[in-house]
Formats: structure tokens, sequence, C-alpha cells
């Protein structure tokens, strides 16, 4: 049985928004649109205002940046009322995420996967075929978050590739993906043991990830390689659309 981590706050430091304000309780984290993780509120303490006043606050402040404003939820969110004005106002849920959490076995062979520091021009072309959407910029912007905290990348035949970072005792796993072209070959497998075997040489002996609910692929997977559900989050969201996208944010993880 793995005791259930705080994985909001681990979440938010392997996926570190480039800009933050700190609202007394309140994150608003904002990267242009890319990433929804990014792009939102974490409500990890009870805010400085009334909840209704506070709610538009973030509304204001999303509104100036051109952005939708969104909160990422979780049991751990405050006020315990949140989820339902939130829901009063018109926000939608969004990508309802489960977190996944598994004990380390200990190091292995790597099969093949290469593993560096930093993303390769490989590393960022797999990943944003798969997972990006946008431009240039947008690119950069995902490079910025990526890079914003020490990680491994792992790719495997410029086919698969996915990100772990060392928090710990805990390593999360991010950014898995693999070429539609090869997929059904092992390749997700073989990067999530190598990435595992990574971490424990860092001396992590658990892992987490978090996996959209709608992902079955994913999810059979992850629970075939020892992961467990141990917790999860939703978004609320008030929809816009941004322009040159095609839906509400740049990257959808």
């Amino acid at each position: 049985m793995i005791d259930e981590p705080d994985f909001d706050d681990l979440v938010a430091a392997a996926w570190p928004a480039p800009y933050s304000q700190d609202m007394g309780g309140w994150l608003l984290r904002h990267a242009a649109g890319v990433t929804k993780r990014a792009n939102s509120v974490l409500p990890a303490g009870e805010p400085p205002l009334p909840l209704e006043a506070a709610i538009e606050r973030v509304e204001g402040a999303y509104g100036d940046l051109g952005l939708p404003p969104a909160f990422q939820l979780s049991a751990a969110s405050r006020p315990s009322g949140l989820d339902e004005a939130l829901a009063a106002r018109g926000y939608d849920v969004v990508d309802p995420t489960l977190a996944m959490a598994a004990e380390l076995d200990g190091p292995g062979a790597r099969d093949g996967v290469m593993i560096t520091t930093r993303p390769s021009a490989e590393w960022k072309d797999v990943w944003w075929s798969v997972d990006g959407r946008g431009g240039a910029e947008e690119l950069a912007m995902a490079e910025r978050i990526l890079t914003g905290v020490p990680a491994g990348y792992a790719v495997l035949d410029g086919m698969a590739v996915g990100r772990g970072v060392p928090q710990g005792e805990w390593l999360g796993i991010y950014a898995m993906a693999v070429r539609p072209e090869a997929r059904r070959r092992g390749l997700a497998r073989q990067v999530l043991r190598a990435l595992t075997a990574w971490g424990y040489e860092q001396g992590c002996r658990r892992a987490y990830l978090v996996v959209v609910e709608a992902n079955a692929a994913a999810r059979t997977l992850y629970e075939s390689s020892g992961f467990r559900n141990a917790g999860g989050y939703h978004y609320r969201v008030r929809r816009r659309r941004f322009p040159n996208t095609e839906g509400d944010y740049a990257v959808t993880v």
C-alpha cells in the first residue's frame, strides 16, 4: 500500500509555470496558454478574500492576460466549497485526471533507451509531434516549463520519449509520448522501465504519474507496470478559444 503524497505540490514543482503570482493561499500560474497545469490556479490554501471576490480577482487577472480563468482542483483544494462555487459561475469540468503511484524495483537495463539531462532536438521533435499545438513560440514556452527543474529525458529510436523528475524519494513521470506509427510495439513500456531504473539510480524509491481518466490505453500500460490509483484532480475552466490553436490550450497536458 502506497501512502498518498501531496500530489498537488509534486505536480506543481515538476511542471513549473514560468510566471506565477501568490495570492495568499492561491497560486495564479500562466505560461502564454501552454498547458493547463501552467495556466491555472492552484488553490492550496484559504484565499485572502471572500470566495466570490477571490474568484473575481482571478477572472480579472487571467482576462488581462487574454487567458480563460482555470482552476486545478483536488481533494486538497481550499476552500471546501470552491468546486461548487465555480460550477455555479459556469465553469466546466475539464480533463479529470488520475494520479498513479508505484514502488521502484531497483536499477535495471535501459534496453537502448538514451537518457540525457536536457531535451535533445530528437526528444522535442517526438514529444511536440504528439502533444504539441502551436508553433515555435509555443514550443519555446513548453521548453521553459520542461527545463524549469532538473530532469531526465528518455528517447527510444526517435519514436518514443518520456521525462523523469527526481523529487526526493519520488520520481515524477511526465511527457510520455509515442509516434502514432510506432504504437503497440512496447516502446512506451521500455521508456517507462528505463526512466524508473534511472530514477532509482538518482535515489528515488517511489514513482508517480498523472494520466487523463479517458486515456484507457495509457492507464492499462501503467497498471500493468505496477502503478495504482492514488489520487487525482480535475480542472474547472471558463472556456475561451485562443487564436491559431485547435482548443483552449496550446498543449493539452
